[in-house]
C-alpha cells in the first residue's frame, strides 16, 4: 500500500460548505458535459443530490457559478458562468499551493509510516 498525502480544503459559508472537493468535481463535470444530469451520472450522484449541491454553490457566492437553461427545441443545458470558471480555477490553485506547502512535512511524516 503506497502512502500519500491527501488534503480536502473546504470553503465554508455560514453552515454550508460553499466549495470543497466534491463540489469542485461537480463543477468540472458540468463544464465537461453541459448538463447537471450527465455530470451527476459521471460522478455517481443522484440528480437530486447534484442539484442541491449546485443550489448551495450558487446561494453561497455573490453571483451564480452555474447557469441552467430550460429545455426547448434545442434542449436545455447547464454551464459554468465566468465567475464559476474563475472560482474553480482559484480553488484548484489553492489546493495545489496547499499540497506544495505541505510536501516537506508530509514527506517526513510519510517516511515514518510502516
Amino acid at each position: 500500500m503506497a502512502a500519500r498525502l491527501g488534503l480536502a480544503l473546504r470553503l465554508h459559508h455560514g453552515e454550508a460548505i460553499a466549495l470543497g472537493p466534491g463540489k469542485a468535481d461537480l463543477l468540472v463535470a458540468i463544464a465537461e458535459t453541459g448538463s447537471i444530469a450527465a455530470a451527476a451520472r459521471a460522478l455517481g450522484l443522484s440528480y437530486r443530490r447534484a442539484w442541491v449541491m449546485v443550489e448551495t454553490i450558487n446561494a453561497s457566492f455573490a453571483e451564480p457559478l452555474v447557469a441552467a437553461s430550460k429545455g426547448g427545441g434545442g434542449g436545455g443545458g447547464t454551464r459554468l458562468t465566468p465567475a464559476g470558471t474563475m472560482v474553480l480555477a482559484r480553488y484548484r490553485a489553492m489546493v495545489a499551493a496547499a499540497l506544495a506547502a505541505a510536501e516537506p512535512d508530509a514527506t517526513a511524516l510519510l517516511a515514518l509510516l510502516r
